[in-house]
């Protein structure tokens, strides 16, 4: 299935809680690589291997993307 649409994109943020965006170190080099990627264009190239109907949830693209690149650095 396709994943959920973010809380960024339905304009809805959840009280008490903070964003990621606002905990993480803005410096740090990954944050960095990642505010360079396309992620729409990620979404748009990988989206046509999501289905509609079955199966499991979807996972966001940019999760599956940063998993994958940070379990072949380790």
């Amino acid at each position: 299935m396709k994943p959920e649409e973010n809380s960024k994109q339905k304009n809805q943020g959840e009280l008490f809680r903070n964003r990621l965006d606002q905990i993480l170190d803005h410096r740090h080099p990954l944050y960095q690589i990642a505010k360079k990627i396309d992620w729409e264009k990620f979404e748009k190239e990988f989206g046509k291997y999501y289905t509609e109907k079955t199966g499991r949830p979807g996972l966001r693209i940019p999760f599956v993307s940063w998993a994958s690149l940070l379990e072949t650095r380790v």
